[in-house]
């Protein structure tokens, strides 16, 4: 029982509380009067509480007796309780004092590094401290003892070699079998217990390599020592040497080869690779010689090491490759026939291995030149000079240790053979870049340079043009300053990228350097034409001032305006007929054919094409043969810019001679003068006003004729005289307004139509038949007007009177002699004579 229970059952009663309870069972026993007409049960119920009201009563002295007892078991209980209170305390302070005991003890094992700055490690730190050592020391115990073991045994097969002076390798095989044995044993520790790579094997295996280096360098120099008697690297007298000296020589060589025979046997595969890739022992010995002259010249303080000076390396290893090249193909090649080495050519062989010395060179000067754009440039082309001339000489590595492999490059281009000295640096991709970006700087200056020359734009003579540019364009073509030295400007970016041996480079330099300066040079003449519409435009003529301030419309219609003006439009369509020529010829050249064709056939080529607008758009199909040639496009911008300059030229001459015309038309002839020096009768009276406009179109005709070639002169000439002839045969003839012609004015227009041819003659130095051509229109509506008496009546009665076309073609035949108009223009023309009754 608990205490609350307790507490509540020594409370005395409550009256109230019994009170509400009686009303309550009395309420819900007896809930109406009815149940209360039964008094037997009434009494029966107070008979039982008063019942029960006894039997509480006879309990009382119960009840005192449990009081009773109650308190002693509260006294006892209060006595215990005070009993056991100074233990429980005791105990609470034991348990304080273990818990700080304990805390002391743990902080004791812990390190005092990691919680105190101040203290020491512990005794358990030391011991554990002290027993990784030693098991460290155990480790490097035995990895000093295998090592020292190794050191041993090369430095064993070192003197062994050198003390017998013949090739023996048993010392070295032992070493090869302990460093195998030592290899088995880790690979077993570590499939038990998973660890780390061990570095002590690839110490064991540099031992292993380095020793075979060293044995090599031996025999490497008893054979140097035996060829300085011979006065190596010196060109070599072979005959003149003395036997010992000869016979010493052939051992050392032959030695070496029998340690490179015997090493590709003894040693593991990926070794026998690495040492091909060195080359023949015997020949590489010999090559330490020259590389120690050419480390001294050109790699220390000494005048020849010179930044700007490649050619002089470059020359130094071909003279030293030419100069023993005699030595090689006798004397060594003699001595290899009779090893298994019979198939390696001497001479390709000890090339080979001079090119290291090079690429060693490159490696540690072109990082300086990157900022030096033109001393870079001068180096790569001296490296690509190098592989020419080499290449002339009949190196290759066919007949070499390093044989050629099909191989792909990283633009995806197939490979053969030697890719070069020059690969060394163009095949750096930071480099090639840097090259490029310079010789694309060094030729956007030159082509600025060109076109801001005071002289840029004047036609150039014909004496100034090379022999070799014969093989081009049209020869009468006359073209400026600018555009030949454009051209040269080109074709000097073609010769210093063609030698590039992959085609990859060359596109890279065609995108980049070639093609933005002919694209330059097309916007340059554009632009020139431009300018020249806009200041000859109709509203610069109509208002002077309009685009300017000052005098500037006056200023532009005089730089438009007359022969000078037409001269500015013949300077750029010589200068874009010149260059699309050039192109034409350059397309058509084997070195950019190959290239086209390369760049149809490879795909990362093709995508690099297509994203070029300059380029046309290569086959989609590799098996495809190439269509066009690789300049096309930038040909048919130039034709373009040729035909808007020559339609600029045509207008131009035709709307001076129409705007000198509209004083003679609207004059209507009045002022007269008879015509001289033409095949006008003598009776025919011309217009003065007509001088003018003859006079102008003779001196344009004339300056065309002189700067031109005869084919375009011809075209613009056609072109000029058919619109000059259809303007006047629209004002004389056909719409002269309400008047007609009278046979003397229709005589005059003939004389004048006359006029015109003549004086097209006399400018263009050509045969009548060929100057007439463009005026015949004109000419013949002329005669026909200009017909009088029986002619006039027959052509009229057969113009309007007959229906077979083809009497009325014989009768204009035999009256005009020639009639290209259809017959409804003739009736028409027919009509405007004053006396035409139809």
């Amino acid at each position: 029982m608990s205490s609350a229970q307790i507490r509540t059952l020594l409370q005395p009663p409550d009256l109230s509380e019994s009170d509400a309870r009686a009303l309550t069972y009395l309420n819900s026993t007896y809930k109406s009067l009815d149940d209360l007409e039964h008094e037997s049960d009434l009494e029966a119920v107070v008979e039982q509480a008063r019942q029960r009201l006894d039997d509480l009563d006879t309990k009382v002295p119960q009840l005192a007796q449990s009081q009773t007892s109650l308190d002693d078991v509260i006294a006892r209980t209060r006595q215990k309780a005070t009993e056991d209170l100074q233990p429980a305390q005791e105990l609470a302070l034991l348990r304080h004092s273990l818990a700080d005991e304990l805390s002391f003890l743990s902080g004791e094992l812990e390190s005092a590094l990691s919680s105190s700055p101040e203290g020491g490690p512990t005794l358990l730190e030391d011991l554990e401290t002290l027993h990784r050592s030693l098991k460290e020391l155990d480790s490097v115990k035995g990895y000093v003892q295998v090592i020292e073991h190794a050191l041993k045994l090369s430095e064993a097969a070192v003197d062994q070699v050198r003390n017998s002076g013949v090739v023996t390798v048993s010392e070295y095989e032992r070493l090869q079998a302990f460093v195998a044995s030592v290899e088995a044993a880790c690979s077993k520790v570590e499939a038990v217990a998973s660890q780390p790579d061990l570095h002590v094997l690839a110490f064991l295996e540099s031992v292993v390599e380095q020793t075979w280096k060293d044995i090599k360098g031996v025999l490497s120099t008893t054979l140097l020592e035996a060829a300085e008697k011979l006065k190596w690297p010196l060109k070599v007298d072979y005959a003149s040497a003395s036997p010992e000296d000869r016979r010493a020589f052939e051992t050392a060589f032959y030695n070496l080869l029998k340690l490179q025979t015997t090493g590709e046997k003894i040693r593991d595969s990926s070794k026998r690779k690495a040492s091909a890739k060195e080359g023949l022992y015997p020949i590489q010995a010999l090559v330490r010689a020259i590389a120690l002259r050419f480390k001294f010249h050109f790699e220390g303080s000494r005048p020849t090491n010179r930044l700007d000076k490649p050619e002089w390396y470059f020359t130094h290893i071909a003279n030293e490759s030419h100069e023993h090249r005699p030595f090689m193909e006798s004397i060594i090649q003699a001595l290899l026939s009779t090893t298994e080495y019979r198939t390696i050519n001497a001479w390709r062989e000890f090339t080979l291995q001079l090119l290291p010395v090079l690429e060693s060179k490159l490696h540690r000067t072109i990082p300086a030149l990157l900022t030096h754009a033109p001393i870079l440039a001068h180096t790569i082309y001296q490296a690509l000079a190098f592989d020419t001339a080499l290449r002339d000489e009949g190196f290759d590595l066919p007949g070499t240790t390093a044989a050629p492999v099909s191989s792909l490059t990283a633009d995806g281009e197939k490979r053969d053979g030697w890719a070069g000295i020059s690969e060394t640096i163009l095949g750096k991709k930071e480099w090639f870049e840097a090259w490029v970006e310079g010789e694309r700087k060094f030729a956007m200056d030159q082509y600025f340079e060109i076109i801001s020359a005071p002289d840029a734009w004047l036609v150039a003579d014909d004496d100034e043009e090379d022999e070799g540019e014969s093989r081009a364009i049209d020869r009468e073509l006359r073209p400026t300053n600018s555009a030949r030295r454009v051209k040269a400007l080109v074709e000097q970016v073609t010769d210093r990228y063609s030698p590039l041996p992959q085609f990859s480079h060359r596109t890279r330099f065609l995108i980049v350097v070639q093609l933005p300066l002919l694209e330059s040079y097309h916007s340059r003449i554009s632009s020139s034409l431009d300018a020249f519409e806009t200041l000859s435009s109709t509203l610069l003529r109509a208002v002077p001032g309009a685009l300017g301030s000052g005098n500037g419309g006056g200023d532009g219609r005089k730089l438009t305006a007359g022969v000078e003006g037409v001269q500015r439009l013949c300077k750029a369509l010589v200068s874009a007929k010149y260059l699309a020529g050039a192109m034409e010829v350059w397309g058509e050249d084997l070195f950019f054919l190959e290239l086209w064709a390369e760049i149809n056939h490879r795909a990362s080529l093709r995508t690099r094409a297509e994203s070029v607008p300059l380029l046309p758009n290569p086959n989609s199909a590799e098996d495809e043969a190439p269509e066009g040639t690789i300049f096309e496009e930038l040909v048919r911008h130039y034709h373009d810019l040729s035909e808007r300059a020559e339609e600029l030229i045509v207008s131009t001459v035709t709307g001076e001679v129409e705007s000198g015309l509209k004083s003679h038309l609207q004059s209507g002839s009045t002022h007269a003068t008879p015509a001289t020096g033409s095949d006008t009768p003598d009776d025919i009276a011309l217009a003065q006003s007509l001088l003018g406009p003859l006079a102008l179109l003779s001196s344009h005709l004339t300056f065309l004729r002189g700067t031109l070639p005869r084919a375009t002169v011809t075209s613009l000439y056609r072109r000029t005289a058919s619109r000059v002839g259809s303007h006047l045969m629209q004002r004389q003839i056909l719409y002269r307004g309400r008047s007609l012609t009278t046979l003397p004015e229709a005589k005059t227009v003939l004389a004048e139509a006359e006029l015109w041819v003549e004086t097209c003659r006399v400018a263009l130095k050509e045969e009548r038949g060929r100057v007439e051509a463009p005026w015949r229109p004109f000419l013949q509506a002329a005669r026909l007007l200009a017909a009088e008496g029986d002619a006039w009546r027959r052509i009229v009665d057969s113009t309007f009177g007959f229906s077979d076309d083809g009497q009325w073609e014989e009768v204009l035949l035999d009256i005009v002699g020639l009639c290209e108009l259809p017959r409804e223009e003739v009736q028409g023309i027919l009509r405007r004579r004053e006396d035409c009754d139809r």
